[in-house]
């Protein structure tokens, strides 16, 4: 290697530790674009009646509004009564438990295995074992929202910057594409169109997934009897956002209910949750979301418990989209246009890179792959103005 590539190999590492210190606002900025990415597809769909974005984006805007204030107006009351019921209910359905245990120890029926030492812990005893494990796992959890003023300034950036990447997103990634040196960066482009897509495949599959299961909770909740139905059916299908943990965690509220009564009932609802996470796993995600993009299990558990670790809460939220643009980058950037183009001997050209005899310094979004009534083109910049 030259010189001049040790040292540019030296500045990425540097660049790299010092994106690394502020990795929590880069987590940030993530979300905006997330957020922004879900806006600009809705704003794309107004575009189709002849408005111009400056509207669309105004009217999208207020669809989200209203939106919002209906689902906090009419479905938060009643959940947050519902809830902090649960919350009051919970450890009494475990103690309930408790008492069960015990007293199937005191009384054995026939089949039940003699002279057993068995005891049940308590929820002190519980609380004293698991509480290191939880505070290990959760401290990012608690350092992230322990600030009520900080976390307030965070979702307040959030929509600042959601805001100014739904206003003129193509300026914004054409400065991100001019990181990439000038050979690469029409295919940067391509790369980041690929990232968009999926981010669109993911959120509307796991907003299907949730309503879905959702639905099946709700309904095989009331079948089975079992209180607070609307609270347990919403918290399956929020939790339902973070893969693997979130179904077993979604379990917990409706299990300790159903203890209050009886502990088969109990069971029927663990089998009832295993049932409907299968059907959505094996029947629902492939027949209406053929085209939503696939995760190994193994590779989303893993990435969730690799950005859990390493970025709090929020990568534990943001580990599927997170994984799931890594795995776009990896396969298009690493695989395809290193791995697959490698060689004994240097090539004049590849699919990639740009041969002409100078370098791009001005990059402009592919009209194909940007047409008019996408992504905010730069000719309409003056509808902001007006």
């Amino acid at each position: 290697m030259k010189l001049a590539d040790w040292i540019g190999f030296f500045c990425l590492i540097l660049a790299l530790l010092i994106l690394w210190q502020f990795r929590q606002i880069v987590l940030l900025i993530f979300t905006a674009v997330i957020l922004a990415i879900a806006l600009n597809s809705l704003v794309r769909g107004l575009q189709r009646f002849r408005l111009n974005r400056s509207l669309a984006v105004i009217i999208a805007l207020s669809l989200v509004v209203l939106f919002g204030t209906l689902f906090f107006s009419l479905v938060m009351p009643p959940f947050l009564t519902q809830f902090q019921q649960l919350i009051e209910l919970a450890p009494r359905g475990f103690n309930q438990f408790i008492r069960w245990v015990d007293n199937l120890l005191e009384n054995p029926p026939l089949w039940f295995p003699q002279q057993l030492e068995f005891r049940v812990p308590t929820i002190p005893e519980i609380a004293q074992q698991v509480g290191p494990l939880a505070q290990n796992v959760l401290g990012n959890f608690f350092a992230f929202f322990s600030n009520s003023l900080t976390t307030l300034l965070q979702l307040l950036l959030v929509i600042v910057l959601t805001l100014m990447f739904l206003s003129n997103p193509v300026a914004y990634r054409t400065v991100f594409v001019r990181l990439f040196p000038s050979f690469y960066r029409r295919r940067a482009d391509e790369i980041l169109s690929g990232c968009e897509t999926v981010l669109l495949q993911w959120m509307a599959g796991i907003v299907i997934n949730s309503i879905f299961i959702a639905s099946l909770s709700a309904i095989g909740l009331l079948i089975l009897g079992i209180p607070f139905v609307f609270a347990h059916a919403l918290l399956a299908g929020v939790f339902n956002f973070i893969p693997n943990l979130g179904p077993a965690a979604s379990v917990v509220f409706p299990v300790s209910v159903a203890l209050l009564d009886t502990p088969w009932k109990a069971l029927t609802v663990i089998i009832l949750y295993i049932f409907i996470q299968n059907l959505e796993s094996y029947w629902f995600s492939p027949m209406i979301m053929q085209k939503q993009v696939s995760l190994l299990p193994a590779a989303t558990l893993t990435a969730q418990i690799f950005f859990a670790r390493f970025f709090g809460f929020l990568g534990l939220v943001l580990a599927l989209p997170l994984a799931v643009v890594s795995k776009v980058w990896i396969e298009e950037a690493i695989m395809k246009d290193i791995l697959d183009q490698w060689q004994s001997q240097r090539t004049t050209a590849t699919s990639f890179i740009d041969t002409s005899p100078e370098p791009v310094t001005d990059f402009e979004p592919d009209p194909q792959l940007f047409p008019h009534d996408s992504l905010s083109p730069l000719e309409n910049e003056s509808d902001f103005s007006q």
